[in-house]
């Protein structure tokens, strides 16, 4: 598949000396949700506000659908969404006109009750912001990132603080956008959300990439390389147990 994201020995470096990331070099294919992954402090979020445009590039080069974001950071910013790790809205405003007013200051013109009833807040269309449950406020975030009908969409950690039936409906929710066509980045701490929804993850740890493949892969070489199980991973996990009891229907 064509690519869309190419990065090239990029770097970030503060004023205190610290480089928080050391010349990392990847390619994202279009279509594909990839995922960065990697331990607190290991430079995800300042790779992926580089490649936004949100964040100066000390050295190397992002290219974005074509677009240099160096360059014309502004471009690219039309190109993408982005749903951050904590998001804030004006509080006392209805869904509808806060996707509305998302439109506006991109020049889009959208349907909003369509835009909620696919992330499945369309019964919510005339809520405030601030009466949402916390599945409810991130699948409408992902919502606020599609009105510019973006090739690219960044999730940063969007299931942190879930509980285990909001998460799996944001997982149906990230294969809908990836069914459509639209590249999905996301990193998340969550190692059985990346292995269910990426096709491939870039693992980073101090600032550098120490692996990319598929999870498939990498578990793999794992195993090549003589890795043991200490204990037997069950055919079903915790969170199995917990939607099987309680159900999948979400509790909004």
């Amino acid at each position: 598949m064509p690519t869309i994201l190419d990065v090239v020995n990029l770097t970030k470096t503060y004023d205190n000396n610290v480089q928080a990331v050391k010349g990392i070099s990847f390619s994202v294919n279009s279509g594909e949700v990839f995922g960065i992954l990697g331990p607190n402090g290991a430079g995800k979020t300042t790779t992926l506000e580089m490649i936004e445009g949100l964040r100066q590039i000390t050295s190397g080069d992002v290219i974005l659908d074509g677009i240099k974001t160096a360059d014309q950071p502004y471009l690219v910013k039309q190109r993408i969404g982005i749903q951050l790790q904590s998001s804030a809205f004006f509080q006392n405003l209805k869904l509808t006109e806060l996707l509305e007013m998302f439109a506006d200051l991109y020049g889009s013109t959208i349907n909003a009750l369509d835009l909620l009833a696919d992330v499945g807040l369309k019964d919510k269309a005339h809520f405030l912001v601030k009466n949402l449950s916390g599945g409810q406020k991130q699948r409408f975030s992902i919502a606020t990132t599609l009105v510019n009908r973006p090739v690219i969409v960044f999730l940063d950690e969007p299931t942190t603080g879930l509980d285990p039936q909001a998460r799996r409906n944001l997982w149906d929710l990230i294969n809908q956008i990836k069914s459509r066509g639209t590249t999905v980045i996301i990193t998340t701490h969550y190692m059985e959300e990346a292995k269910f929804l990426c096709d491939r993850v870039a693992i980073m740890d101090d600032g550098k990439i120490v692996a990319l493949d598929s999870p498939e892969q990498l578990i793999r070489q794992l195993l090549g390389r003589g890795f043991k199980a200490h204990t037997e991973v069950p055919p079903a996990t915790l969170d199995d147990v917990f939607i099987d009891l309680t159900g999948k229907i979400l509790r909004d």
